[in-house]
């Protein structure tokens, strides 16, 4: 174990938080997905909850 000194600590997060409409925008999905992602979680979540429970349509090919 080693002590170190609070300034020398890195504030930096461990996880990323993602806004749940900056998300949506990036992810292309629909207003009905991104208010159910809203009431989910909040205005922040990261982005692990955020993709495993986002809802897509799936894109066919013909």
């Amino acid at each position: 174990m080693e002590r170190i000194q609070p300034q020398a600590a890195v504030a930096e997060a461990a996880t990323k938080m993602w806004s749940v409409p900056e998300f949506c925008r990036r992810q292309n999905l629909c207003e009905d997905e991104k208010r159910r992602l809203t009431r989910l979680f909040g205005r922040f979540a990261t982005a692990r909850e955020l993709l495993h429970n986002a809802k897509r349509a799936p894109k066919w090919r013909y």
